[in-house]
């Protein structure tokens, strides 16, 4: 480019989804932490591992060809070309998004919710999906699945975008994406050993609330990068979209609290973190065209109706296991559809954005445009991801599922080779004499990797007596 002719940019629009780009990557390991803490402990490093490596192909994806597939200029109504394959063409022209931001900041940005939408599905597979498949299938997904929804929704030449469909940051490509992928994936792999009506309940509880609620603070606190940062801009209408991002994960939070509390007569951390991330996903497609009133709304719609699907899992008898269909397909399709309803022209305008709003403005076929936007997205993540699993898992070498052996020891184990905990059993006496505690016998097992790659526990054995303390290693 010209260094006379390249336009000028305001460097606080610049830093702002720059800095925005920086809360969605922390969205992904805070995702990780929240699947790993939902999960049994032998699976509980293997989750967040699952979870980074998602973020690592989806990343060199969208370098080869998913920006390009998803926001060139080139395309028809269905998908880009490849004009900005490896990024050729990104220098400092203005962005497809937005004039005010240059092509290459915008272009890192989207690449973020690339990399936690592929990240999301993961959650309906755990403890039972093979690690090196999963990496081929988040390749073939983000370009068969992830880059025609982002493209129909944002990109200028994209149908639904063309139809006037309202989607202001990922209802459909993230939310509704991952979330009837999440459930064709589950069906393919199928349920963990020992799934099912007469499962004992404590086998598939969560084994560490207190990462669950770190991970959904991250998630929380990233949001409002994902959020605030699809204005595009730093100005009045970005602080209206973190007031109403803010509100629906708090009425969501509450709203499940409220429903649980009504038949466990407690007020659970998991009723807490699961409304608050269900109030996040419904205010995902709307953040950008709605007021504080219809936040409140969202927010309590979308953990109503998610609290509610999670009993389909139960009815259908399907395995979800981390229930991303119940959160994030069940939300985003409300959100989507009730953006419809709440959406107002006074909102979009407070930067100069012109939409014709929903029902609260009389624009009645609004819900329409949402309703055909929602229902195309979940059809075709749900049969496209059926089908990309389907074929992977005739292939030999790329079955998606572990062996059962590998299942009942733990991915931490047999995909990753070690361990998220070391576990220490302790035998404690007392001197009768004194009232002090002597340990009779300490065991500490952690699992490590030899020499070839196989995997055994070690067992450190101490003994204290009067005469000292004398240990080994079994």
């Amino acid at each position: 480019m010209d260094a006379e002719a390249a336009p000028s940019y305001n460097p606080g629009d610049i830093s702002w989804i720059a800095t925005s780009m920086v809360l969605v990557w922390l969205m992904v390991p805070g995702l990780g932490y929240f699947y790993s803490g939902l999960a049994s402990h032998k699976n509980a490093l293997s989750l967040i591992m699952y979870v980074l490596v998602c973020m690592m192909v989806a990343s060199i994806q969208w370098f080869i060809w998913g920006y390009s597939l998803t926001f060139s200029l080139g395309g028809n109504a269905i998908l880009g070309n490849l004009d900005n394959a490896f990024l050729r063409g990104l220098l400092g022209y203005p962005s497809v998004g937005i004039d005010a931001i240059p092509d290459l900041i915008f272009c890192v940005y989207q690449c973020m919710f690339q990399c936690v939408t592929a990240a999301l599905v993961v959650g309906a597979v755990a403890e039972r999906a093979r690690l090196l498949p999963l990496m081929i299938f988040v390749f073939v997904w983000s370009t068969l699945v992830y880059n025609f929804l982002a493209y129909w929704t944002w990109n200028p030449n994209g149908w639904c975008f063309q139809l006037g469909g309202l989607d202001f940051a990922g209802g459909t490509p993230v939310h509704i994406g991952s979330g009837c992928s999440a459930l064709a994936y589950a069906l393919v792999v199928g349920k963990r050993i020992g799934y099912g009506k007469d499962a004992d309940p404590e086998r598939f509880k969560a084994h560490n609330m207190s990462n669950v609620v770190l991970g959904t603070a991250f998630l929380w606190f990233g949001w409002f990068g994902f959020n605030g940062g699809s204005v595009l801009s730093s100005n009045v209408r970005l602080g209206m979209v973190l007031i109403v991002t803010n509100l629906a994960a708090a009425v969501g939070a509450l709203t499940w609290m409220l429903m649980d509390y009504r038949v466990e007569r407690k007020f659970s951390a998991f009723g807490f973190c699961s409304g608050a991330i269900a109030g996040l996903v419904a205010i995902t497609p709307a953040a950008g065209f709605v007021g504080p009133g219809p936040a409140i709304a969202l927010g309590f719609l979308g953990g109503f109706f998610c609290n509610l699907s999670l009993y389909t899992k139960r009815w259908l008898g399907f395995d979800d296991a981390l229930d991303v269909f119940s959160l994030h397909g069940v939300g985003g399709y409300v959100g989507c559809i009730f953006t419809g309803v709440f959406a107002e022209q006074y909102v979009a305008a407070l930067d100069g954005t012109e939409i014709d709003g929903g029902w609260m403005n009389q624009n009645w076929v609004q819900v329409g445009y949402q309703f055909a936007d929602a229902t195309a997205g979940a059809a075709w993540a749900f049969c496209m991801t059926f089908i990309i699993c389907f074929i992977m898992n005739k292939i030999p070498g790329l079955s998606l599922r572990v062996s059962e052996e590998d299942e009942i020891q733990g991915l931490d184990v047999t995909e990753i080779g070690e361990s998220a905990y070391v576990y220490v059993n302790k035998l404690i006496s007392v001197d009768t004499t004194t009232g002090a505690q002597i340990t009779v016998r300490e065991e500490i097992k952690q699992v490590n990797v030899g020499e070839h790659g196989s995997v055994h526990t070690a067992d450190k054995i101490e003994v204290s007596t009067p005469n000292g303390t004398v240990g080994g290693v079994a």
